[in-house]
């Protein structure tokens, strides 16, 4: 749980820098490959990581300037970069503006459960990275490069000439 808008947009700004550094490594013609019978594209999971900002804070009773996920899916990587970067900026002027730390501990209904507001910001940042990784594990069967974020990536080992570990 966030005890301080500062902590949780601290948190954000890196997190939605690794996830623009995922997306940026994606291809128009990777959106929508589909691998045997996994239901989720690399598209499906960028656009409903997108679309979960403006879902999840609008649950929150804080709505979001942010695309609708049961809006059709982009069909450029760029498009959907474009709408994720304005729905994270939006993100970070509402909580700025509206919230302050006393706010993070009052409770919103979630889904059916009570959670702090704090809360409702740490399982945004999460939900993101859960499904930042399986976009990597998609991207890797596309033959795409994977970008390092928390360290390098196996191909990013190899350029700094180390072995990568196995």
């Amino acid at each position: 749980m966030y005890n301080s808008i500062d902590e949780f947009i601290r948190d954000w700004n890196q997190e939605s820098e690794a996830t623009l550094k995922i997306f940026n490594s994606m291809t128009d013609e990777s959106l929508n490959r589909s691998f045997q019978n996994y239901r989720r594209t690399i598209g499906c999971l960028a656009w409903h990581i997108t679309g979960a900002v403006g879902e999840m804070m609008r649950t929150a009773g804080t709505p979001v300037e942010a695309p609708e996920e049961s809006n059709p899916q982009p069909d450029t990587a760029a498009k959907i970069i474009n709408e994720y970067k304005k729905a994270s900026d939006n993100l970070i002027g509402k909580i700025e503006r509206e919230w302050s730390d006393s706010v993070l501990k009052e409770k919103v209904n979630m889904y059916g459960e009570m959670w702090e507001k704090g809360d409702v910001l740490k399982v945004l940042i999460i939900h993101q990275i859960h499904h930042r990784a399986q976009i990597t594990v998609l991207m890797r069967l596309a033959g795409l490069k994977v970008p390092g974020i928390y360290g390098p990536s196996y191909e990013e080992w190899k350029q700094l000439g180390m072995e990568p570990a196995k």
